[in-house]
Order: structure tokens, then sequence, then C-alpha cells
């Protein structure tokens, strides 16, 4: 019979198995081995041993350990997709994960940089020449950090002014227009990039991909040199979605663009914008 240990480490090379990104990975991993360490406190070991009043407790005993509910709620999601894997195969007959709950809790509105800010973050950066590149590339085409992280050299096409962005998960394959500043931040920066047989676009002085992490700390320490409070790198696709919508561009053109597999993602900036939406226009604003 399997234990739960076995089914967390089982579930873990499922995930691997089908190219799910580390971190997903390791998020996931996490927060199985969390609950079952919670279960052995229960004397249960076997998967058939849970019951929803087990899971429920779990989540209760997070709230009280003052986890906010958008981490419960991602732990929910973690359980409910382990769950349901091992009913998949078939260790368990019943899905103990099904009728449990996800917390309720509001999403706070997108942090915007204002003009200022953005140009004070590039000012702070203009002298590092790998990391002022990175900070246009997401300004100015809005992929997301991840996509970012995985780009090639080869998906930057300076002939047809693009970046191409490959399909992964969670993400949508896609071409965006390269305007003249993310372009030439990314020549130059291309132009003292170590030599090194990595493909990826970024990487460190001794030729390795630079991580997500890495990307993530860097551009968190410009934003305390330019004094940028409250803010992370998302929210600078947070502003390209925004500036593009208030320069009047199409919806349905930016959601294609940033990747939105429902509109309704894209629409919901709407109303942190001032100014005319879905107009003629249909050039990129350049930030």
């Amino acid at each position: 019979m399997t234990t739960l240990s076995e089914a967390h480490q089982q579930f873990i090379e499922h995930l691997q198995g089908r190219s799910r990104a580390n971190a997903t990975i390791l998020a996931y991993g996490k927060d199985i081995e969390q609950l079952v360490i919670y279960l052995g406190t229960l004397s249960k070991t076997s998967p058939g041993d849970v019951n929803l009043e087990d899971l429920q407790t779990f989540m209760d005993k997070l709230a009280k350990e003052s986890y906010t509910a958008k981490s419960i709620s991602r732990k929910t999601n973690s359980v409910k997709t382990f769950f349901k894997f091992l009913k998949s195969t078939k260790a368990i007959t019943a899905d103990p994960s099904g009728d449990l709950l996800h917390p309720k809790f509001k999403n706070k509105p997108p942090r915007i940089l204002s003009k200022m800010e953005y140009r004070a973050l590039r000012d702070a950066a203009r002298a590092d020449t790998r990391i002022f590149a990175i900070i246009e590339l997401l300004l100015q085409t809005g992929v997301r950090i991840g996509e970012l992280a995985s780009l090639r050299v080869e998906d930057v096409n300076f002939t047809e002014n693009s970046l191409h962005i490959p399909q992964a998960e969670g993400t949508v394959e896609r071409t965006i227009p390269l305007n003249k500043a993310a372009s030439e931040a990314v020549q130059k920066y291309l132009g003292i990039r170590p030599k090194s047989p990595s493909h990826t676009l970024f990487i460190t002085k001794t030729g390795k991909p630079l991580l997500i992490r890495n990307i993530r700390t860097a551009i968190d320490r410009y934003f305390r040199i330019a004094g940028i409070k409250q803010a992370k790198v998302n929210d600078l696709r947070h502003t390209w979605v925004a500036t593009q919508l208030e320069a009047g561009m199409s919806i349905v053109t930016i959601a294609k663009l940033a990747g939105h597999k429902r509109l309704t993602t894209t629409e919901k900036y709407l109303q942190f914008i001032q100014g005319q939406t879905n107009g003629p226009k249909v050039e990129l604003e350049e930030l």
C-alpha cells in the first residue's frame, strides 16, 4: 500500500514528467509536504485514510497561523491537484478534496507605475547594461518575468523588430512588436554578453541562464535605489497593459500581445485608467 510520503514523491515525479515549471513543482511539493507532515500528527499515513474534515482542519490551522487567504487558496489548489492525481492513479477510490472550498479574498488592484517612477527606475539601472535591457523588455513588451527568463537569443528578431514568446506552461506562444527603446537596449546588452554555449538570452558572467529569482532581486534593488515604494517586478507588466489601454489600443490586441487567455483579464484594467480606449490606434505606446 502506498504511503502519503511515497505518494508525495510520485506526485512530484508526475509534475516533472508533464514538464511543469520548476517554480510550480517546488510550490506544489512544499504545500503537499506540509500537508503530509500535518496528517502524520493525526496518525494518518495512507492516502485512503484522509477525509474532508482532515483537509479542512489543516486549512483552519493555516489560517490560525496567520497565512493569508490568498496563500491558503493556493494551498487548497495544491491539495485538490494532489488528490486528483491520487484518484487518477487509483491510489484512492474517492477524492476527499472535492468539497474543499477556497477561502474568499479580494485581489489588490494592480500597481501601475507613473511616468516619473518608471523613468526613475530606468535612470537607476542605466549603468547596468544587462538589467537595463531586462527592464526595457518588461516595460516595452509586457512579458512575464518567467517568459523573459526563458527567452533565447534567437527569439529576438532585429530585422523584423519583434520578440517571439515560445509556448510554455501557463503561457501562450505569440510575437510582440519590439520598439526602438527595447531593441537598442537588447542590442547594447548583446554587445557585452559573455560568450556561452547557452542560447538563453540573459545569462550570468559565467555563462549560465539568469534565474527568475536573480532577476527579481536585481530589479527590486533598483526599485529601492530609484525610491519607488511598494512595487514589484510584475508591476512593470501591469504598467504596460494600462499604458496601452489608456493610449487607445484595442483590448483584443492587448490581450493577444499580453498572452491573456481571457479577455476579462485585460478588461479588469479599465477601471484603473483614464482616457479613451478601443480607438483606432494600431501602434504600441512607447514607455
